[in-house]
């Protein structure tokens, strides 16, 4: 091949290079593709002058035409990759869905404040050294009951305001009303020493209004051992009220009466107004609880306390209404 030829064939192919560099997209790039190496195209045009030379020439000319164009072939193939991985992802971008379901923050739900406050309560006397003891809201008369010195001619029994279940003969099973059965189901089957609570709802005939719920819950607490007496039980309520509450509320006994405990007294619990608020009842437990519930009163003796933990909920948070706690209101229940 003549040098000034060799020259031409090289500006051919440089000038292949730069247009195929400059294609923005694979459509242009097919048009230069043919422009340069097509059917019609300049270099493969040049096959068409091979046969005007001599066989020496004609050799060398053709092999020359011939990596000229395998070089402008792999510039294409390089130039297609680069466009086509491009273009994927135009295609990928612009056909692109938008799942999302939710364009507002996620709202997630929480524990209900009664349940916080039965959490928090179980922690606190956890860590006092009691264990958690639940039972049955369905209870016989003899749990309910007997089994707590309340006899059924006991004028208290009236006080309950029991709801009974049609099952068996009338008026002996019911929806418990108080924790104190799983009291007693604890001493039957547990040896003494016994520290437990017991949280749990219970249900009574009560109309709801602003301090009174037919359903509520309430926690119980029972110590069972020797020696145990009534400034056992004045200490661990101080002890349970600070850590709940916070030590700079005070606590104070009252007399009162209650069938399974002798002696018997409300708690109170200091407002920072200076007022005293009932919390609940305690008491050392009677001989005959003991007795009923196969435990010996001469070698074991001990004390309870119980208390709603909705009220304890309503004075801790100073709500206004007790009912607020089963309106099921969200924008109440999203303030705790």
């Amino acid at each position: 091949m003549r040098q000034n030829e060799a020259m031409e064939l090289d500006a051919l192919v440089e000038r292949a290079s730069t247009e195929i560099a400059a294609a923005t997209d694979l459509e242009s790039l097919a048009e230069v593709e043919r422009s340069f190496v097509g059917k019609k195209g300049e270099l493969v045009g040049l096959k068409k002058t091979l046969g005007q030379l001599e066989p020496e020439e004609r050799k060398a000319a053709g092999q020359a035409l011939n990596e000229a164009m395998s070089s402008v072939a792999a510039v294409v193939v390089d130039r297609r990759a680069v466009l086509a991985t491009a273009a994927e992802a135009e295609q990928l971008a612009s056909e692109r869905l938008d799942l999302t379901e939710v364009i507002e923050e996620v709202k997630r739900g929480h524990l209900h404040l009664v349940t916080q406050a039965r959490d928090r309560l179980e922690d606190v006397f956890v860590g006092m050294g009691f264990t958690v003891a639940e039972g049955p809201e369905v209870e016989s008369a003899w749990y309910n009951f007997e089994a707590l010195n309340i006899p059924e001619w006991h004028p208290a029994r009236g006080s309950f305001d029991t709801i009974f279940v049609d099952l068996g003969e009338p008026e002996t099973t019911m929806l418990r009303s108080h924790t104190s059965p799983v009291q007693v189901r604890t001493m039957e089957n547990q040896e003494p020493p016994i520290y437990i609570v017991a949280p749990g709802r219970t249900f009574r005939t009560d109309t709801a209004d602003a301090t009174h719920l037919p359903a509520f819950n309430q926690i119980e607490g029972l110590v069972i051992d020797k020696g145990i007496g009534l400034g056992d039980l004045a200490g661990t309520i101080e002890s349970f009220v600070g850590a709940f509450f916070g030590h700079e509320v005070k606590t104070r006994l009252r007399p009162s009466y209650f069938p399974f405990t002798e002696p018997s007294a409300e708690f109170d619990i200091s407002t920072p107004s200076g007022d005293w608020l009932e919390l609940g009842g305690c008491g050392v437990v009677q001989p005959k609880v003991l007795e009923n519930c196969g435990i010996d009163p001469e070698i074991w003796q001990g004390f309870a306390f119980g208390f709603g933990i909705d009220r304890l909920a309503v004075m801790r948070y100073q709500l206004d209404d007790i009912r607020e706690l089963v309106n099921n209101d969200v924008r109440f229940l999203r303030q705790f």
